[in-house]
């Protein structure tokens, strides 16, 4: 029954079917290519990765919701043509360029170095592809992190000259480990050996001592201290760099399809609603779908979470991307980006004309108390650490004192400071604040929650 380039495993595709659009199935692929033999049925392919889970409103929360099915539906119903979306998961952004490039996939997301890959896989392959929209972000790079092992004598990037570091190149992870390297006077080329590897192959690594270090953006890092499997070296936000993640796709596609392009878009600026306004709920949902925790997928996307949601193409965003075609550059995967050629607001602009956007806040305090669906907010990590205290707690998170970047309370490193209390990500942060202000002192977690109380 399927043929040509769809390629989806029969349960994945079953999957993938909602019923309310099993309709008659075209022969071959994605986009205007799988238009059916009665040519009235029209096939979309969107290609995603639902454990990066701050692109969950173009990916797995999106397609949870059945939101971009129920616009087609609407669509389909003005125009007489029936709609069908295939979706693919993949663990990161290059099969997904791969794919697009061979037009299998219609539309796509991920993360900033890899969109700088696909657009100039797209320009090469005569395939060209377009930045439509932003996903999840942060405006200072805490999306990536470096993690050690439990327990590991590496306290600073410092100490990981010589040492093995595990990364995907062409990431926005190892673009942060480059980055964070020269800044620590570390040559990245020359002194490290750098491994690049799956996420997932470097979670295994860093448990099985083969590597030093993992350097991986959301929500390995989240998930693995999470586990009690890792301990953060380095919080990506003393970058001080945006990061982000968005939605890519093929421009003859959009030429051809601007109604499927809008109702996407639509649908996606929907789902962003829906995780604004019940943070819990899709934090739920994106943990029943991908199998990871919902208390990692909250501390990215949740309602205080280290992932701002917004579609908007945001001029610092846009900027940052130019800053990051100079580090592929020099690692030898891609000659040049034209940036301003790639990123097309139009598209944007034309499916949601009044967006009211709301602007990222400085984070709280938060916490999440077994058998609730709702959290508590704090001004302080103070407050936080005395409601902690006897509490049945399911996720506590506090911000970094410095760079803002949530983080699981219990795996923080903890501060006294005179009266007040700061929670650092990392222990390297936590003695540099120590060292400039007399009497402060490092105080593990939970003597910080009795003292607190």
């Amino acid at each position: 029954m399927f043929r040509g380039r769809l390629t989806l495993p029969a349960r994945a595709l079953r999957l993938a079917l909602p019923t309310a659009l099993l309709l008659p199935l075209a022969t071959a692929c994605g986009g205007d290519a799988g238009a059916s033999s009665d040519a009235r049925t029209v096939t979309v392919t969107v290609g995603y990765q639902s454990k990066t889970i701050n692109t969950v409103t173009a990916g797995t929360l999106l397609r949870s919701l059945g939101y971009f099915e129920e616009e087609l539906a609407a669509r389909g119903r003005k125009d007489g043509v029936g709609y069908r979306v295939v979706w693919q998961d993949y663990a990161t952004g290059a099969p997904i360029t791969a794919q697009m490039t061979a037009g299998k996939i219609d539309i796509g997301s991920m993360g900033d170095f890899p969109l700088l890959i696909n657009a100039a896989r797209g320009k090469q392959l005569k395939e060209p592809t377009r930045l439509v929209s932003v996903t999840g972000y942060n405006l200072r790079g805490g999306l990536n992190t470096v993690v050690t092992a439990p327990g590991s004598p590496l306290k600073s990037l410092a100490d990981l000259k010589s040492r093995k570091v595990s990364t995907s190149v062409g990431s926005a992870a190892d673009g942060t480990l480059v980055r964070a390297l020269r800044r620590a006077g570390i040559d990245p080329g020359k002194d490290v050996h750098k491994l690049n590897q799956q996420p997932s192959v470097g979670a295994s690594a860093l448990a099985a001592g083969s590597v030093d270090a993992l350097s991986q953006f959301v929500a390995w890092p989240g998930l693995l201290a999470f586990q009690g499997k890792a301990t953060a070296l380095y919080d990506g936000a003393e970058l001080d760099l945006p990061t982000f993640h968005g939605v890519t796709v093929r421009e003859e596609f959009a030429q051809r399809r601007p109604a499927v392009l809008d109702a996407f878009l639509r649908a996606q600026r929907r789902a962003t609603d829906h995780l604004r306004e019940q943070p819990v709920a899709a934090a739920e949902s994106v943990a029943k779908a991908t199998g990871l925790p919902a208390e990692v997928v909250y501390l990215y996307n949740g309602a205080q979470g280290i992932a701002t949601f917004d579609p908007a193409l945001r001029p610092e965003l846009i900027a940052a991307l130019r800053e990051d075609v100079p580090v592929l550059k020099e690692a030898g995967l891609v000659t040049d980006v034209d940036v301003d050629a790639f990123v097309d607001p139009a598209p944007l602009r034309r499916a949601v004309p009044d967006p009211g956007y709301r602007k990222a806040t400085v984070p709280k305090s938060e916490l999440w108390i077994e058998g609730q669906t709702s959290t508590r907010t704090f001004d302080s990590p103070a407050a936080l650490l005395k409601a902690v205290k006897g509490a049945s707690v399911r996720a506590a998170y506090v911000p970094d004192a410095v760079t803002g970047t949530l983080w699981f309370a219990d795996r923080a490193v903890w501060v006294a400071d005179g009266g007040s209390w700061r929670a650092f990500v990392t222990r390297a942060a936590a003695e540099r604040y120590v060292a400039g202000h007399a009497g402060a002192r490092i105080v593990a977690y939970a003597e910080a929650v009795r003292l607190a109380s």
